[in-house]
């Protein structure tokens, strides 16, 4: 019997104790978005004092279950329990009292407001004389539990955050109480922008919290953290459950079987990787940091990696390196970025699949008839990469924030790709993208970087630093040191993050 079969017997053997004892309970549950049929026929019970991981490609339909349990999406067809009890009118105010609580994978902060100003739209009991006091403490009691020394005061205004810092906000309110206690939490890719270490600080919370009686949903691609801290594992494929694993069958290979994915190596250390370096190349060289001081070299044909804890100046150092790239003068070079901060930096929302993914091309200079651009030529690029990378869930005219997140990501990195870019500039470009496709990026990079294109890549997946010939390690906004590519190990890479500058 294979591991879906296997998986799937064990969830329907245990779907009798599931009603017992479930805080909340899905049977029949199904949502379709017009023709598009998101979720199919969905029964699973949610524990109390649990952690369940859930796992599937991006666009299996993970997100949309999980804004039907917080009541976003009222469901097509089927029947939610209570605590027992149907609840025929499930909404986010029925949720809400149920003690669900939510971290969407998309930032749902204003940035207009402080952090403190952000607590109240989810806890309106915040008001009247010293609400900001009390949220501001409520707050930075929260953050110190979750992420000990995060160094945030309360009041700093969102916009003015990095992305990791309000992944780090957004968490900590969803577990902060100021009126129905938090019973159930549904954190979707919540370590997506963090590092290592604040990644490590969140999964020991997590573990702690399931085992003060709060039911926590983990949806993630990092399958190494499901197999850490999840009691079951849900594995979604096409809108429906296709396994549910218990822990002690909960392997990454066995999660990524389930999900109907091959396991292959994902990894391809540079010291064996094959590129067309030549002798004569002469490497580009910027100088980066708050007083230029920090020097990065790459040459044609080289993937470049940054690392160190999140907020470190990487971010700040690959825009440096854009801006000096593309600036008039004689050593001008083409370059495109590939944000991390899709919301903020990358997708344009009010744009069509297509025209987010084809506008660097356009840019770059498209043959046109005419004046006018050859359509014909940007359709057959756009449907070349959608293909090439996979990306899936709608026709390429429908809106971008159609997509799931990870899907959004795909189309991010086909732009860059397509263009004529000779420097690829990607700013933790798996964020959210599933294991399958984070398989067929390395290839694409590798590929690439064979044909003679440069890569620096900034990535809070020390895993994937395997894939660059050396990594600059930041602290501070400056490097404490250059790994190569049999050096770059877990220790190293740690013990670099926490030293000070190189001298």
């Amino acid at each position: 019997m294979g591991a879906t079969a296997t998986a799937t017997a064990t969830a329907t053997a245990a779907s009798g104790n599931e009603a017992q004892g479930a805080l909340i309970r899905f049977e029949g549950i199904g949502k379709s978005f017009g023709r598009v049929r998101a979720l199919a026929d969905i029964d699973f019970g949610f524990k109390r004092g649990e952690c369940i991981g859930i796992a599937g490609h991006n666009g299996a339909g993970k997100s949309t279950l999980m804004a039907v349990l917080a009541g976003v999406y009222t469901p097509t067809q089927g029947r939610i329990e209570v605590d027992g009890r149907e609840a025929p009118h499930y909404d986010a105010n029925a949720a809400r009292e149920a003690g669900v609580r939510c971290v969407f994978q998309e930032l749902s902060l204003c940035p207009n407001l402080t952090i403190a100003e952000n607590m109240t739209v989810v806890h309106p009991q915040l008001r009247g004389r010293g609400w900001r006091k009390r949220a501001t403490a409520l707050m930075r009691e929260k953050l110190e539990e979750i992420f000990p020394g995060n160094g945030l005061k309360g009041n700093e205004l969102v916009s003015d955050l990095t992305l990791t810092q309000k992944q780090m906000v957004e968490i900590a309110r969803g577990f902060t109480v100021t009126d129905t206690p938090v019973r159930l939490l549904i954190l979707d890719e919540p370590t997506s922008s963090l590092d290592a270490h604040t990644a490590d600080q969140l999964l020991d919370f997590v573990q702690r919290a399931a085992q003060n009686g709060i039911t926590c949903l983990l949806i993630t691609h990092m399958l190494g953290e499901i197999e850490r801290v999840a009691d079951r594992v849900m594995v979604m494929r096409d809108g429906g459950i296709v396994g549910v694993l218990p822990r002690e069958q909960s392997s990454r290979a066995s999660i990524i079987q389930a999900m109907g994915q091959q396991l292959e190596a994902e990894k391809t250390p540079a010291a064996v990787r094959e590129r067309s370096a030549r002798s004569d190349d002469k490497p580009f060289s910027w100088h980066v940091g708050a007083k230029k001081h920090t020097v990065i070299e790459a040459s044609r044909g080289e993937i470049v990696g940054f690392a160190g804890l999140a907020g470190q100046g990487q971010t700040e150092a690959l825009l440096a390196i854009y801006e000096a790239a593309t600036k008039r003068g004689a050593s001008r070079v083409k370059a495109a970025f590939v944000a991390g901060d899709r919301g903020r930096d990358g997708v344009f929302p009010v744009w069509s699949i297509a025209q987010n993914l084809d506008l660097r091309w356009l840019l770059g200079g498209a043959k046109a008839k005419r004046g006018l651009v050859d359509l014909a030529a940007a359709r057959a690029l756009v449907e070349a990469w959608r293909a090439k990378i996979g990306i899936r869930g709608a026709s390429m005219n429908a809106g971008i924030l159609s997509l799931s997140g990870g899907n959004q990501q795909k189309v991010l990195f086909a732009r860059a790709l397509a263009s004529d870019a000779q420097l690829i500039l990607m700013d933790d470009p798996t964020r959210g993208v599933d294991v399958g496709t984070k398989r067929d990026i390395y290839r694409l990079v590798h590929d690439e970087a064979a044909k003679g294109r440069t890569f620096i890549w900034y990535t809070t997946e020390n895993e994937e630093l395997s894939h660059c010939d050396r990594t600059y390690v930041f602290r501070s906004a400056a490097v404490t040191r250059v790994l190569h590519a049999d050096e770059c190990t877990e220790e190293a890479l740690l013990a670099a993050s926490f030293e000070e500058q190189a001298a």
